[in-house]
């Protein structure tokens, strides 16, 4: 069995912003060399999230103004207790559980087998930093 690990990094500008890493996971499967297998991506940060989903703007900019309606952004200490620590990110942390950690996408024929319209998401709810995703390939 092979196993191919690499780290993407991404900084995005805004607070809240998806990116569609697909083509970079493509890569990465071509360079593993794995016909038959998994990938495992997953965020590396917990303001951060790794999601499948269309890639079109109009349903990013619904999961932008649902999430936001889910857990609002207040960097005051009277809505959220972990702001009290010193932080101003409680509602990332929320909207990243909400929309998830990680994907495993299967490897079929050397290619990730996704669905009609299937992309790969990175999620960035606490931005303008530098945060890591793994990306894991093991298989034949």
């Amino acid at each position: 069995m092979k196993s191919h690990t690499e780290y993407l990094t991404f900084n995005v500008p805004a607070r809240m912003g998806f990116l569609n890493i697909t083509p970079q996971l493509e890569q990465i499967v071509r360079t593993s060399g794995v016909k038959e297998g998994l990938l495992l991506c997953n965020a590396m940060h917990i303001t951060a999230s790794v999601f499948v989903n269309d890639d079109e703007p109009g349903l990013h900019e619904d999961y932008k103004a649902w999430l936001e309606g889910l857990a609002p952004f207040d960097p005051s200490p009277q809505r959220y207790k972990h702001n009290r620590t010193g932080e101003d990110n409680a509602d990332a942390h929320m909207k990243r559980q909400v929309m998830g950690r990680e994907v495993v996408i299967a490897i079929t024929n050397g290619k990730l087998d996704f669905g009609p319209w299937e992309q790969v998401f990175y999620g960035e709810f606490d931005g303008r930093r530098s945060k890591r995703v793994l990306a894991k390939v093991i298989g034949e």
